[in-house]
C-alpha cells in the first residue's frame, strides 16, 4: 500500500456532488470534481501482493506517468473521464460527517480520511508529479480538477471487484481505427503533431496518409480495408499497410522527399512488382504479396532497390525500372511448401499450404526473406 504523504485539510465548504447508488449492490456513490490539492494529500493505492493474496493494483508505469504529466503540462490533453475512488471510512448511520444535503445540493466532505484510488492511478500520479515535482507546483496545479466517482463505504473486496470489471472489460482501440483517428486529429492539431514528432510517432500519421493515397492507385485500388468497411474483396487492413511503411519513412532518401513523390515512387514500385510476377496480382486474395507479409517484405527491400536505380541514373518513377531490377530476384525466389512441393515466382507468394511465403511470417523469417530477395538484386554502381 502506498500513500501520498503531502498534508493539507479538506475544503471547508465541501465538494458539490451528485448522489446516487450502484444498481446491483446499492452501494451509495457520489460524482463530481475534486481539486488536486484536496485529493493528493489523502489518496491511497493498494498494490497487489501475490504471496499474501492481498491488494489488486500493479505498480504504476513511470514512463506512462511522465508522458501524461508532460502532455497535461503542455495543454495537449484533457482528463474528461472520471477516476474511481472509494471512501472506506463511511458509515450510513453517521453519514453527516462526509455527506450533507444543503439548499444548493449535496456536499461531500472527505474530511481527513483516505480516498482509495480504484481506477485511474496513472492519471492521479501524473497530476501528483506536476503538483509535487515542479517548482511552484502547489500553486499552479492545486486547483486542477479531476472528475471522480467515489463509492462510499465499500470494502477492499468490492474495490477489487470493480477494478476487475473495469479493466477486464476494457478493450483497446483497434490498430486500424487508431491510425485513422490519429491522422485526422494530427491534421487539425499542430500541438499533437509536435508531440508525435517528439515521441518518434509522427511516422504513423505519414504512413496513414500514404496508405490512403496508395489505396487509390490501380495496383491497390479496392484492396485496402479501412475502419468500418466490410472485408469483401479487400486483402489488407489500413493498419497493416501503414505499419509496413515505417522502414521506408525511416530511410534516408525516401523519408526526406515530398509526400507526392513518395506516392509516385510507391505506385511505380508496385507496378514494377506486378510486371515481374503478374500472376500474383490476378486474384490478390489468393496470394500474400499484397497482404501484411508481402507489403512489409517488399517495403523493406525498396530502399535498396531505390539505390540501385539511382546508381544507374534511372528514373525512380518508372515502373519498368523496378521490373528490370526486381524481375530476376522475384521470379527465381523459390522454396518448398509445407507439403513438400517446390514453388517459385508467383507460386512462392500463394496463400496457405499451396505457397511458401507463409513460413517466413515471423520477424526472423522476414529478415531471411528480405535477405534472399536482396541477394539477387543487381549491384549498386558507384561510378
Amino acid at each position: 500500500m502506498t500513500t501520498n504523504e503531502t498534508e493539507t485539510s479538506s475544503p471547508d465548504s465541501g465538494i458539490p456532488v451528485t448522489v446516487s447508488k450502484l444498481a446491483r449492490t446499492h452501494r451509495k456513490i457520489v460524482t463530481g470534481f475534486i481539486r488536486a490539492a484536496d485529493l493528493l494529500p489523502r489518496f491511497e493505492v493498494v498494490r497487489r501482493d501475490h504471496y499474501s493474496a492481498s491488494g489488486y493494483q500493479r505498480e504504476p508505469s513511470a514512463s506512462r506517468v511522465s508522458k501524461l504529466a508532460y502532455a497535461i503540462e503542455k495543454g495537449r490533453v484533457d482528463l474528461p473521464t472520471a477516476i474511481l475512488l472509494n471512501l472506506r471510512d463511511f458509515d450510513d448511520d453517521d453519514d453527516d460527517r462526509h455527506l450533507q444535503e444543503t439548499t444548493g445540493g449535496w456536499k461531500f466532505y472527505p474530511d481527513g480520511d483516505a480516498l482509495y484510488v480504484v481506477d485511474g492511478q496513472h492519471r492521479v500520479e501524473s497530476v501528483r508529479k506536476l503538483y509535487d515535482d515542479m517548482d511552484g507546483g502547489h500553486e499552479k496545479w492545486g486547483d486542477f480538477e479531476l472528475p471522480f466517482v467515489c463509492m462510499l463505504g465499500a470494502s477492499e473486496r468490492e474495490e477489487m471487484e470493480q477494478f476487475y470489471v473495469v479493466n477486464s472489460n476494457a478493450k483497446s482501440v483497434p490498430t486500424a481505427l487508431a491510425f485513422d483517428l490519429l491522422k485526422q486529429m494530427a491534421e487539425s492539431s499542430p500541438a499533437l503533431m509536435e508531440e508525435l514528432r517528439e515521441s518518434g510517432r509522427d511516422w504513423q500519421v505519414k504512413a496513414q496518409g500514404l496508405t490512403e493515397r496508395l489505396a487509390e492507385v490501380s495496383v491497390w485500388r479496392g484492396l485496402v480495408r479501412f475502419p468500418r468497411e466490410r472485408k469483401e474483396n479487400t486483402v489488407v487492413a489500413n493498419s497493416g499497410l501503414a505499419n509496413s511503411m515505417k522502414p521506408l519513412l525511416d530511410s534516408s532518401y525516401f523519408g526526406q522527399i515530398t509526400t507526392d513523390n513518395q506516392v509516385a515512387i510507391l505506385e511505380a514500385y508496385w507496378e514494377g512488382i506486378r510486371r515481374s510476377i503478374p500472376d500474383a496480382f490476378v486474384e490478390p486474395s489468393d496470394f500474400v504479396i499484397q497482404k501484411s507479409l508481402g507489403a512489409t517484405t517488399m517495403h523493406l527491400v525498396l530502399p535498396t532497390v531505390l539505390e540501385v536505380i539511382r546508381s544507374r541514373n534511372g528514373s525512380v518513377l518508372d515502373g519498368d525500372e523496378y521490373r528490370e531490377v526486381l524481375e530476376e530476384s522475384l521470379t527465381e525466389l523459390e522454396e518448398f511448401t509445407p507439403s513438400g512441393n517446390r514453388v517459385a515466382g508467383a507460386g512462392f507468394w500463394r496463400s496457405g499450404s499451396e505457397g511458401a511465403a507463409g513460413s517466413f511470417s515471423s520477424n526472423a523469417g522476414r529478415r531471411v526473406l528480405v535477405a534472399r530477395i536482396k541477394q539477387r538484386l543487381p549491384a549498386i554502381s558507384v561510378l
